[in-house]
């Protein structure tokens, strides 16, 4: 098959030398398809970017065999599962980061440990340009495209489907006359992204927002309308970041992948809404986030135990700022790295143990404890030991309500009580 001469002209800039060109692999249809697709519209060698976060499936060494064997001069593969579990997904727990108050940023932030491995691949190979799969009216394209250049400002990008126009009909076509070992069905009408924080569906019937989610659509969790005996679980946390379950130490990555399990089997961590995408449209999108969902209800628990109350009051105003960048594409951003500082200080003392009931989709706090709880029982206690002194409060209610009471007497005056 030809590729539309529309974009052919469009890859003057590109087949300008000789340099390859680094293509985040996935090992999927339209990757797969895109090696050769990029190779005779520029004329360049295509190395090959897999990156492990977690997702699942096929094992990185078929995904690699399968990338040479559509064609790429050579495959770079990483096993970023810890990188991606402590470098991202621990500064999204500190940051209590949920999307429009919902979505955990499982895609989001799985595309700054990628850009990372794109780019050394880049600089390993020699590569002038870096490659992706988006589309053109997605997210990730922005994510990429940043990333890299946020990092790498000397290279130039490139998207097949958006700027070499390579439909899915054209995909499969493809693959199916070079033979290329890559699954060409048509069936699977979603969408799907998914690594250890979570997993997104997304296109499809979904694209109704008046269509309900059927039970097939779900792989992390199980039908919270059927739950299983309802699982306690205490999670202990050093500085913002869960050290133990139930006693037993574990890594980030540990933590969610039992997490994961453990959630998922209550049902816990289901999402549908709708979504404003960056690029202005929006978009009905799906999430499984078990794992994430019970670690943000603690983490957030922890901090109304330690956090002083100021910091408490404005750490939300950082956190929907911070979550805002990261969405949009800004990971490398100065203004995230600033944020970044903020919120690693207010971690400093976030450390105890909370316990939760994991039930029927919820996950709820039933204790918390910690050695730098700004908590004080003989404060808070109304039986005998309190310590609190009440006949401090009549001056201290005086105080605080003087201005509007002042404001008050002047609306009266003026008859706009």
């Amino acid at each position: 098959m030809t590729i539309p001469t529309s974009a052919l002209s469009a890859m003057s800039d590109y087949s300008s030398d000789d340099k390859p060109i680094v293509l985040a692999y996935s090992g999927g249809l339209d990757t797969s398809v895109a090696i050769g697709w990029i190779k005779k519209a520029t004329g360049r060698d295509v190395v090959c970017v897999a990156v492990d976060v977690g997702q699942g499936g096929e094992d990185l060494s078929v995904i690699r065999q399968r990338a040479l064997d559509c064609g790429a001069s050579a495959a770079y593969i990483a096993d970023a599962r810890d990188e991606f579990a402590e470098d991202y997904c621990m500064p999204a727990l500190a940051a209590n980061a949920m999307y429009q108050g919902a979505y955990p940023l499982v895609s989001a932030l799985s595309r700054p440990v990628i850009v990372r491995h794109l780019v050394a691949a880049a600089r390993e190979f020699g590569a002038t340009t870096v490659a992706h799969g988006c589309t053109g009216k997605g997210n990730d394209q922005v994510r990429f495209e940043v990333g890299i250049t946020s990092l790498a400002p000397e290279l130039t990008c490139l998207s097949p489907v958006r700027d070499l126009a390579l439909t899915r009909e054209r995909a499969i076509e493809y693959a199916e006359e070079h033979k290329l070992p890559i699954e060409t069905t048509k069936n699977n009408p979603f969408s799907i992204d998914q690594n250890v924080w979570g997993r997104a569906i997304e296109t499809g019937y979904l694209e109704d927002p008046w269509n309900e989610p059927t039970k097939d659509i779900y792989s992390y969790t199980d039908d919270p309308a059927f739950p299983p005996v309802a699982d306690e679980v205490t999670i202990a946390f050093e500085r913002g970041v869960p050290v133990a379950i139930d006693g037993q130490a574990v890594t980030p990555l540990e933590a969610i992948q039992q997490l994961n399990k453990r959630a998922g089997a209550q049902g816990i961590g289901r999402i549908d809404i709708i979504e404003d995408r960056l690029v202005g449209i929006k978009s009905r999108e799906v999430y499984e986030a078990p794992g994430a969902s019970a670690l943000i209800t603690a983490h957030r628990e922890l901090e109304r135990l330690t956090l002083e109350r100021e910091q408490a009051r404005f750490k939300p105003t950082i956190e929907n700022r911070w979550t805002d960048l990261v969405y949009d594409g800004q990971w490398f951003s100065p203004l995230k790295g600033s944020l970044d500082a903020f919120i690693a200080d207010t971690q400093f003392y976030v450390s105890g143990e909370i316990r939760l009931q994991l039930h029927g989709g919820r996950a709820t706090v039933t204790g918390r404890r910690s050695q730098t709880s700004l908590y004080d029982f003989n404060l808070a206690t109304y039986d005998e030991g309190d310590t609190f002194d009440q006949s401090n409060s009549r001056g201290f209610i005086e105080i605080v309500g003087l201005s509007t009471k002042l404001a008050a007497r002047r609306d009266a005056a003026y008859d706009r009580l």
